[in-house]
């Protein structure tokens, strides 16, 4: 595992940006008008935050892979648990093009394990090639961030 990813919703992107900023001492690494990451080597984390059209708190939590084999491990003890939602290669999300695979645990905390493969000009749009073993959720405006969405109000994170 190379890098912890949290993603949290905010209400007030500037007032978000400016408390983490000062939490982590550095600014971000990606700002965008609804979204802004920090990549931090200490700790090693991928913290993401967007203002979008969601309950603010936690959105999901994941697990970033350096490179295709790590990611295809991280499918694959997926695949064991029966735990895979949704399987995207080449989606776009976050203003990052990426290949992933949604999870949910027993509690229905979603979690997202990907590669990214570069930056994106928008924040989402569909993933040519995604195969939905749980969901037929996909990438876009009624996901949230682009993963299945929580099964109930108050489930998930």
């Amino acid at each position: 595992m190379k890098r912890f990813h949290v993603h949290v919703n905010v209400n007030d992107l500037d007032a978000s940006i400016r408390f983490y900023s000062t939490l982590f001492g550095s600014t971000p690494t990606v700002h965008k008008s609804d979204y802004a990451k920090w990549m931090l080597e200490d700790p090693r984390v991928n913290f993401a935050i967007s203002q979008r059209d969601r309950a603010p708190g936690v959105d999901h939590l994941g697990l970033q892979a350096e490179d295709g084999a790590e990611l295809k491990a991280f499918g694959e003890r997926l695949m064991a648990a029966d735990a895979v939602a949704l399987a995207e290669q080449g989606t776009t999300c976050c203003y990052a093009h990426s290949d992933k695979y949604w999870a949910e645990d027993p509690q229905g905390v979603r979690w997202e394990t990907f590669h990214t493969h570069g930056e994106a000009t928008i924040y989402s749009a569909p993933a040519p090639h995604a195969e939905a073993a749980k969901s037929d959720a996909c990438c876009g405006p009624q996901s949230s961030c682009c993963g299945p969405k929580a099964r109930a109000a108050g489930t998930g994170a």
